[in-house]
């Protein structure tokens, strides 16, 4: 797949739209600046674990997704190869948001973390961090 963009905020939300995963999560992109990313989802009764819960899967997903998208604002198409989670507090809340940086890009892997918020009556509670281990995907033309 390539996706092309002339600004960050387009390069992700075209890379989010491709997706089926992130529409079924109703994963929307906040805010793209090179390096940096803010993501958001919905809460639905179909994310949830069995204590109602956001489901570990997803906050380990909107982490993963957070930082790739980060990172390809920096070095482009990138593939995960090592992510960790630390869950917080249990993730409950209206909407949850998921703000990811660049800590370290290189030629063939980026270094990133994350922090994911939940939204609940009006007030932000940090409810995970993560950091991920990126490989930078090399185009045909370029490998």
């Amino acid at each position: 797949m390539s996706v092309t963009s002339s600004s960050p905020l387009a390069l992700v939300v075209a890379i989010n739209k491709t997706a089926a995963f992130n529409r079924w999560c109703g994963i929307e992109v906040v805010s793209a600046e090179p390096g940096k990313v803010e993501i958001s989802m919905p809460w639905r009764a179909e994310v949830s674990q069995y204590s109602g819960f956001l489901h570990a899967g997803l906050v380990g997903a909107l982490i993963d997704t957070a930082c790739g998208f980060a990172a390809a604002t920096v070095v482009g198409p990138v593939l995960a190869s090592h992510y960790s989670v630390n869950c917080l507090r249990p993730a409950v809340g209206e909407r949850f948001f998921a703000r990811a940086r660049v800590v370290k890009p290189g030629k063939s892997q980026v270094f990133t973390s994350c922090e994911l918020y939940a939204l609940a009556e009006g007030e932000e509670k940090l409810v995970a961090t993560g950091e991920t281990l990126l490989l930078v995907v090399k185009s045909e033309a370029g490998a």
